[in-house]
């Protein structure tokens, strides 16, 4: 009996390591996702609620730091930079910490994001921005801690805490016009010299029609400034391929001298390689 417990007890046990019980968090996290005008806004928190305590002035005092929600930091992320009271956050993810108090808060953007609440030690060098935002009352107690993106424009948007008879609205704007206007003016401008570079490379990989390829090469190559070795490189190849070997070693000789420049091995070993191989 004692040797079958103990084999029964081998065969069990991966199947007792695996298993884990599952129980809801008293705090559970919540996510949101909101783009406004073309900046998308993120935020990651956990939801902590009232059940019957008084929150602010008690569960969370006045005039203290808070983690602005329960577990691990609050994270904003911004796809773009924003303004928030006349001053540059720049993209990028952020814990959100504040100080509540009863007619204020303080919002404050902290670059550290991995912490468990607090910061063990507060490093001011990491607030990167602080402001103060009028506080509301609520005519309706909120009993589980809210974070949202509302009263949407295609300039701004409003970050918005509400818990218990508390609610703050955070205003930031976002570069829409000059995102819009850099978009418009790119694509009115019609493809740039990386486009034909990667339209050509495609064709030439592909076995697609080589002629197109070396006319969007050619482009490529006369839209670029600088005539980057791996454009020449393509160009040459895509020469050698239609079997005009005599101009393939002239561009050969184009991308060698500029990989020799900016001293690419790589470059200068396919190019010598190619051309020894072209000139037979």
């Amino acid at each position: 009996m004692k040797k079958l417990l103990i084999a029964l007890a081998i065969i069990l046990a991966p199947f007792a390591s695996e298993a884990q019980v599952k129980t809801p968090q008293a705090s559970p996290k919540g996510y949101i996702k909101q783009t406004v005008g073309l900046t998308d806004v993120e935020v990651t928190y956990s939801r902590p609620s009232a059940k019957g305590r008084a929150v602010f002035g008690n569960l969370v005092p006045f005039g203290k730091l808070w983690r602005t929600g329960a577990n691990e930091n609050t994270v904003i992320n911004f796809s773009d930079d924003v303004i928030i009271d006349g001053k540059t956050l720049k993209k990028g993810k952020y814990a959100i910490y504040t100080i509540p108090k009863i007619e204020s808060w303080e919002v404050i953007f902290y670059l550290s994001t991995d912490n468990w609440g607090l910061p063990e030690n507060w490093n001011d060098a990491y607030v990167v921005l602080r402001t103060t935002v009028k506080e509301n009352a609520l005519p309706t107690p909120v009993e589980t801690f809210t974070i949202g993106i509302n009263s949407l424009d295609q300039n701004f948007g409003y970050l918005e805490m509400a818990w218990e008879n508390s609610h703050v609205a955070l205003k930031f704007e976002v570069p829409t016009a000059k995102t819009a206007i850099a978009s418009i003016e790119k694509t009115l401008a019609g493809p740039t010299w990386n486009d034909y570079y990667a339209a050509s490379q495609y064709l030439f990989s592909a076995n697609g029609n080589l002629d197109t390829a070396k006319i969007y090469v050619d482009k490529a190559l006369d839209m670029s400034s600088d005539k980057p070795y791996y454009v020449s490189r393509l160009k040459s190849l895509i020469q050698a391929k239609q079997g005009d070997k005599k101009g393939a070693i002239e561009t050969a000789k184009a991308s060698l001298a500029a990989a020799e420049a900016a001293n690419n091995q790589d470059y200068v070993k396919m190019n010598k390689d190619s051309i020894a191989e072209w000139s037979r």
